[in-house]
């Protein structure tokens, strides 16, 4: 098969970051020219307008997307994030990253993602209510759960995946809640899905711990993001007997040597609005948590916080990757050969997909487990991921980013290849 050679961004960011990482799976695989040319770019991508009629009668417009970057595993798969960073290759990288974590966890899906560059905070629950509906009239015939299926992400939660359920159906004629994830249990969400994500973060960074022969009881952390997946981690780690020294979000950072009151503290930003002024530890600016001495430092915020820039200066022992795309290749290359280990967002952030997956399952069968059975389920696939990463990193002397980006990236290829070319 012979194509155009693979398109690669060469501009900085989490497109560039993705291009490059599949591109360095590619050689080590030996791909097909082809292959990495479909597995290059987005399947389909959709970008559309949201007028919105503000609460005092004036309207504004803003721009959405929905990229699926590849089915060929299965549905496409992947969350919406309203928030004023959101572009199309922000959202192209993110739906790319999302192909290699499904086909790396096994579970029969294809990678998607959307966003609508919007301030949620400087919008009424109404308002954020109409623009999701028109986000998700627009994109109708993309959505459904034999199609693509949404899930929460930054600035989404699951009141936002109600009001697309119900969009969905209204248009369809009747009840659909396969067709997102991530939803109220009340209307077909999962048990065990709200704390998914920081639940198998959490496993991966005690077992990245114990690989190093470190006991969790007495260990350091230190967090970037205390939102959805950042707060949950905090609340595990320290319940594992984990130290969590310094915690951040973006309004500020705080920071206690002898381990913060992870609980006090959540009391205080659901007061607050943020973890700024909280009188149980000093205030520490927000750059410098990423450069704390401790063995454990997860970034659970956004991307490309961790870069040439600041990587010689980063201390920690192990980087846990909760938040999607966080370390760019050049600091990637850095942190290697400073024996730091990484272990990389398609594995360590995987455990929100996974129970997304559970979701799905359950809302096509119409009969939902116990908060047990997800979680024992949960635990048992992403230590079943980690160990095949590790093994797969130790045979072949390369960093845990490679070794899950070629597993991953040689499933979908076999996916294609098994699936063949139509017409």
């Amino acid at each position: 098969m012979t194509a155009e050679p693979a398109t690669v961004s060469t501009a900085d960011g989490p497109l560039a970051a993705a291009h490059q990482q599949l591109a360095e799976a590619a050689r080590f695989l030996g791909l097909e020219e082809g292959i990495h040319a479909l597995l290059a770019q987005p399947r389909r991508e959709m970008t559309v307008r949201i007028p919105l009629r503000r609460d005092d009668g004036s309207m504004s417009l803003y721009t959405g997307h929905r990229v699926q970057h590849n089915v060929s595993r299965g549905p496409a798969k992947g969350g919406i994030r309203f928030s004023t960073s959101v572009d199309l290759d922000e959202v192209r990288a993110l739906a790319m990253w999302m192909s290699w974590k499904c086909a790396l966890i096994d579970i029969p899906y294809g990678g998607a993602k959307g966003g609508v560059a919007i301030d949620p905070r400087q919008h009424s629950t109404g308002e954020l209510e109409r623009v999701t509906r028109r986000y998700v009239s627009e994109l109708a015939d993309f959505i459904g759960p034999e199609r693509d299926i949404p899930a929460p992400d930054i600035g989404t939660d699951e009141q936002t995946m109600a009001w697309i359920m119900d969009t969905i159906s209204t248009g369809r004629g009747y009840s659909v809640p396969g067709s997102v994830t991530g939803k109220p249990l009340e209307i077909g969400g999962s048990r065990g899905r709200a704390n998914a994500t920081s639940l198998g973060v959490v496993h991966i960074a005690l077992e990245a711990l114990r690989s190093r022969g470190v006991s969790p009881e007495g260990s350091t952390a230190a967090i970037q993001g205390f939102g959805k997946v950042g707060a949950g981690a905090a609340r595990l780690l320290a319940d594992a007997g984990v130290r969590v020294i310094a915690v951040s979000d973006q309004f500020g950072a705080v920071y206690r040597s002898n381990g913060l009151d992870i609980h006090a503290l959540e009391q205080h930003v659901a007061r607050t609005g943020s973890v700024s002024g909280f009188n149980g530890g000093e205030a520490l600016d927000n750059s410098l948590l990423l450069e704390l001495d401790v063995q454990l430092l997860l970034p659970c915020a956004i991307e490309g916080v961790i870069t040439a820039a600041n990587a010689a200066r980063i201390r920690a022992d192990i980087i846990v990757e909760g938040a999607n795309g966080p370390t760019s290749p050049d600091a990637d290359a850095i942190l290697a050969d400073r024996g730091t280990l990484v272990v990389p967002d398609i594995l360590a952030n995987a455990g929100g997909v996974i129970v997304s997956y559970f979701e799905w399952v359950q809302a096509n069968q119409a009969y939902w487990w116990s908060t047990l059975e997800v979680e024992t389920k949960l635990t048992d696939r992403i230590t079943a991921a980690w160990h095949t990463v590790q093994g797969e990193a130790k045979s072949t002397g390369r960093t845990l980013r490679s070794a899950a980006t070629s597993i991953a990236v040689a499933r979908v290829a076999q996916a294609h290849r098994l699936r063949g070319l139509y017409p």
